[in-house]
């Protein structure tokens, strides 16, 4: 399972063979591409933090009008990393669920596809490589009812105090937590009452904001040490440990769900595995941000094995229920990566004309990108015109030879 790997071994160092297929590019063309990478993320970044700022001001005002913004600059943001994921890292996504998600995913013309999932939802999946959650957010970016703008996810507390990117997050209205539930659930109760709001339209009818909130049970993506803590704890309670998974903490999950009950009809479940990452290897050495972005060696291909459970069916009057709950379903999860990794594919579509959907990250249209620099624009040219008539009308009245 390995447990007893060294903690280099499943790093691909070798410069001829990696499961990207592909060799990596020499150091000056890694040295140009991260340059372009960080001129053009960081400006991203900065651009979209500065129109943030630009709308502060409207939560004073107006606190509806203020959150539609942010949704508004969180669109944005799905929309850099995956035009950056289409230049820089690209990969093929690979599709497939069971029955219950069958005719909500369907193939489009043109290689594309579209996921009909609802507007408010949880989402839960196992944590492979740090970049889990930008494959995720993609799928918001493709999904009928747009919902790229309304994901939330649920964040270590350290990640809130990098510059300029932590920034973007609280405005964001992500959710930090430090990992102690007694710090925690006041902060998430607080969160989460927010998400579950109802608001009321010109009309007077009422209605809850969308919401995608993102969880990952196992709490850190999957590594040697994390097998090791897993099969540890596994041993201490008596119970099977997975194999290709960890097992799941259900406090948070347990606590979230309960939040959210009677405003969130369905959980849905992502398997996710990458092509290449093999038995007893991990996808944090093979695949990371340096290989995947830098020297041009990302995954052939994400793979997902989409499940949907309705909240009303899930055990969630009593805590100890629950977690043996989601404890199975995780090893009905470790099931299938058994599969994946036996067969290289899940199990194929049910309901669908096609076995698997295969499609590629990438934007609906290049010129998307150029929206980050609206709210900015229209500020700088709404200044400029100011001090144009400021200018105008101190030289009417002679305030200025």
């Amino acid at each position: 399972m390995g447990l007893n790997e060294a903690p280099g071994k499943g790093s691909a160092n070798s410069q001829d063979v990696h499961p990207s297929g592909k060799r990596p590019h020499g150091r000056a063309v890694q040295i140009l591409r991260g340059l372009a990478l960080a001129v053009y993320f960081l400006t991203c970044c900065v651009t979209i933090v500065v129109s943030q700022l630009l709308g502060c001001w409207l939560y004073f005002v107006n606190r509806e009008i203020y959150y539609d913004y942010m949704s508004m600059t969180k669109r944005w943001f799905a929309i850099v990393v995956t035009w950056m994921t289409q230049i820089w890292g690209p990969t093929t996504i690979r599709i497939s669920g069971d029955e219950s998600v069958a005719g909500e995913i369907r193939p489009m013309e043109g290689g594309g596809v579209q996921f009909n999932f609802p507007e408010r939802l949880v989402m839960i999946a196992n944590h492979q490589i740090y970049t889990d959650w930008l494959y995720l957010w993609w799928v918001g970016y493709v999904n009928r009812a747009s919902a790229h703008g309304h994901i939330f996810i649920i964040l270590k507390q350290s990640l809130q105090y990098i510059p300029i990117i932590g920034w973007g997050m609280t405005f964001y209205s992500f959710i930090f937590m430090s990992r102690k539930m007694a710090t925690d659930q006041p902060r998430l109760a607080y969160r989460l009452g927010k998400l579950k709001q109802t608001r009321t339209d010109p009309s007077g009818k009422q209605y809850r904001i969308p919401m995608w909130l993102l969880l990952f049970p196992e709490g850190t993506n999957i590594s040697g040490n994390g097998r090791r803590k897993s099969a540890s704890w596994a041993e201490k309670k008596g119970w099977k440990d997975p194999e290709h998974v960890l097992l799941p903490r259900s406090t948070g999950s347990f606590f979230c769900l309960n939040e959210l009950r009677g405003t969130v009809e369905y959980v849905y479940d992502c398997t996710v595995a990458y092509e290449g990452v093999g038995r007893g290897k991990y996808g944090e050495n093979i695949f990371t941000l340096s290989s995947t972005y830098l020297q041009g060696r990302p995954p052939k291909s994400v793979n997902f094995y989409w499940r949907r459970f309705k909240l009303s069916d899930i055990p969630l009057d009593d805590a100890d229920e629950f977690d043996a709950w989601l404890r199975a379903e995780w090893y009905k999860k470790d099931a299938l990566m058994e599969q994946y990794l036996t067969t290289g594919r899940f199990p194929a579509m049910a309901g669908s004309k096609v076995d698997f959907i295969e499609t590629k990250v990438q934007t609906k249209s290049p010129l998307e990108i150029l929206q980050i620099f609206s709210a900015v624009g229209i500020a700088g040219l709404v200044w400029r015109n100011v001090q144009r008539f400021g200018g105008a009308v101190a030289g009417r009245f002679g305030f200025f030879v």
